[in-house]
């Protein structure tokens, strides 16, 4: 198991998955290129996200009309969704952990949907704060 560590939260990878830095954004994917999950991060200056908060992000800034329901990655928590738009499933999480936010969407063709669920799960699940990240 490989652990890909940022600044703000670790994650683990099994061998058979990548990463990669792209502009303000970590890419994940598996080897066999069937999906792939971006994280993109925002940290509070002050204070720490609360539940309320998180919800009212994911629905302002989510380009649907999604079904959100409660979600814990790891060390963070927040809400999650799943949704097809132009031939990709889509899967969203908005979670958080004290002042750390992270967006997270894994896509693949629509035809592949659900093939890497449990996978992505199991490795969204190994999500942890980075202990300076919280003050």
């Amino acid at each position: 198991m490989n652990v890909l560590e940022t600044e703000w939260w670790t994650l683990a990878l099994p061998p058979e998955w990548w990463a990669d830095t792209e502009e303000d954004s970590i890419l994940v994917g598996d080897r066999d290129d069937v999906g792939c999950i971006e994280i993109s991060t925002l940290q509070k200056e002050k204070g720490e996200f609360g539940p309320d908060e998180v919800r009212e992000i994911a629905a302002a800034e989510s380009g649907t009309t999604a079904d959100w329901r409660p979600s814990t990655l790891g060390d963070f928590a927040g809400v999650a969704s799943r949704f097809a738009e132009e031939g990709m499933a889509i899967r969203e999480w908005y979670v958080a952990s004290g002042p750390m936010l992270l967006f997270i969407t894994y896509s693949c063709d629509e035809e592949n949907r659900g093939m890497d669920d449990a996978a992505v799960d199991e490795l969204l699940d190994t999500l942890q704060l980075v202990e300076s990240a919280n003050p």
